[in-house]
């Protein structure tokens, strides 16, 4: 599912139009995002899973294409986990 066709359904089961479901899944990525930016980044909806911020440590790697090792830097990642609703339905 894309984002457009997210939007749309979203609109239908609200009874909202198009313009306004785009603008509120805008500001849910937008309001996740900013809590992920926080030292402690995380974002909970019961039922559906937890949104959360971890650190990867630096660590070696190889080129694919050449086989040569290379250094992979050190970073933050997102972590999804999905909560139990989420999970007997798929």
């Amino acid at each position: 599912m894309t984002k457009a066709e997210l939007i749309e359904k979203m609109a239908q089961d609200a009874g909202i139009s198009k313009v306004a479901a785009g603008e509120a899944l805008d500001s849910f990525i937008a309001n996740v995002t900013k809590a992920l930016k926080k030292k402690d980044g995380k974002v909970t909806l019961v039922g559906f899973g937890t949104f959360s911020k971890v650190r990867r440590k630096a660590r070696k790697g190889r080129n694919p294409q050449t086989g040569e090792p290379i250094k992979i830097k050190a970073g933050n990642v997102v972590k999804f986990k999905a909560g139990k609703k989420l999970k007997d339905a798929v």
